[in-house]
């Protein structure tokens, strides 16, 4: 179930993430800067656990040993992207 979900909601992410970072005005080289190190696979668990339990964003944050806001952040982009699934 999770992998299906992967293989459909993962390549539309992918998408929106690239055309946020087109969109914007490039300040510094490319590849400086921070590494992202949640990537969607731990992403879209994470958005599953805070929708279907209702828990707050500390717990899964506790988890994927990220920062509360991140997991905040992550929800922000992958809910829309399940709700366009259905």
């Amino acid at each position: 179930m999770i992998a299906e979900l992967v293989g459909e909601v993962g390549p539309l992410w992918h998408e929106e993430h690239l055309a946020r970072l087109a969109a914007r005005p490039r300040w510094r080289a490319g590849g400086v800067g921070a590494k992202h190190t949640f990537v969607f696979v731990d992403r879209l668990p994470a958005t599953l656990v805070c929708l279907r339990h209702g828990t707050t964003h500390d717990v899964p944050a506790c988890w994927f040993g990220v920062d509360r806001s991140t997991i905040t952040h992550a929800i922000g982009e992958v809910r829309p992207l399940l709700a366009q699934q259905g």
